[in-house]
């Protein structure tokens, strides 16, 4: 009898420019992480290109920057779709991805996301430029988005930086990857401070950069994926926590969901929706986030790609981007109906 073979495992099926433009990320950011902890900042301005606000539509959506505060180069950039000036439209703050080590909103991939959401929502999207590590380590990136909202919560500011008909009362946190991690936690700050003229009503996490101490199975499996990698991570971990503290990957702002973490049970955190996909590394610790939330008694949903990798959902070519935005739409309607009621 002829014996049967293994079933090859799946692999990961994209276009080839997709495929292209993300080794020519992964293999730009091992590059500037040096293996004293350092990043080559020198070396990746010579790949760094930055896309100005537009105080003119374009496409359906015009954009200005505000500054927060100076002192610290924090500011965020708005999004106005222009088609819905008449409308009463849920403000978005964004945080983008990179590891707390790379990009900003004013890089292309961001810039042309934060457009789609603003346009497709449709909603006023405020994109935040947070300090990076390791330059700038926890707390100074919290801090900054959490500021943010406070800058927000004043009357002034609120009437100098957003349009009339931006609702702060229907506000969603969005953000990827460490941006996702953002998310989460500025929102759990959020639902224990007193806001006057603004309330976080809905969180996104897409793909949230979490981890833990023990490995788990898509991060032994997973090694060859794009964008992230076991190597890649405990690098930015290293570079994120703060010098002098012990290096535990249980550390409960990044084992969210972990032995560490924080009781939310008697909080009242928001609707929250949670995307993770097949080829992403960081997959078990996303789906471990969903369970806990779950557990925790939060109303949460799950979204899975099992045909995508990391940041699949920048890429505008890929249908399950098209889907991923459409299903954020429905999202954001669903809670803020329900916010009305």
């Amino acid at each position: 009898m002829e014996a049967k073979g293994r079933a090859k495992p799946p692999s990961l099926a994209l276009p080839w420019k997709t495929r292209m433009i993300l080794s020519v990320i992964t293999t730009t950011s091992d590059a500037a992480l040096r293996k004293n902890g350092t990043v080559n900042r020198r070396f990746l301005k010579l790949f760094d290109i930055r896309v100005r606000p537009t105080s003119k539509s374009v496409k359906g959506v015009s954009s200005h920057d505000v500054v927060v505060d100076p002192s610290r180069k924090l500011w965020f950039r708005v999004y106005v779709p222009s088609q819905h000036a008449n409308e009463d439209l849920p403000v978005i703050v964004f945080f983008h991805g990179g590891g707390f080590v790379f990009l900003g909103p004013d890089v292309p991939a961001y810039d042309a996301v934060c457009r789609r959401f603003a346009r497709e929502l449709p909603a006023v999207v405020l994109s935040v430029d947070y300090r990076l590590a390791p330059e700038h380590r926890y707390p100074a990136q919290h801090e900054d988005c959490f500021d943010v909202l406070k800058f927000l919560d004043n009357e002034e500011n609120m009437a100098k930086s957003l349009p009339a008909n931006a609702n702060l009362m229907r506000c969603f946190l969005v953000g990827d990857s460490a941006g996702g991690n953002l998310a989460h936690h500025v929102t759990l700050r959020a639902c224990q401070f007193n806001f006057r003229r603004l309330k976080v009503i809905g969180v996104v996490a897409i793909q949230p950069f979490f981890g833990g101490e023990k490995r788990t199975d898509s991060e032994t499996q997973l090694k060859g994926t794009p964008i992230v990698s076991l190597k890649r991570t405990d690098w930015m971990w290293k570079a994120f926590l703060p010098r002098g503290e012990e290096f535990d990957r249980d550390h409960p702002i990044i084992n969210v969901s972990g032995p560490k973490a924080y009781d939310i049970s008697k909080i009242e955190f928001p609707p929250t929706m949670v995307v993770i996909a097949g080829f992403d590394a960081l997959r078990d610790w996303q789906k471990r986030y969903y369970e806990w939330l779950k557990d925790s008694g939060k109303e949460v949903y799950l979204y899975e790609y099992p045909n995508m990798c990391h940041a699949f959902y920048i890429f505008p070519e890929l249908p399950e981007s098209t889907q991923l935005f459409r299903q954020v739409n429905e999202f954001v309607r669903n809670v803020s109906r329900n916010s009305d009621k």
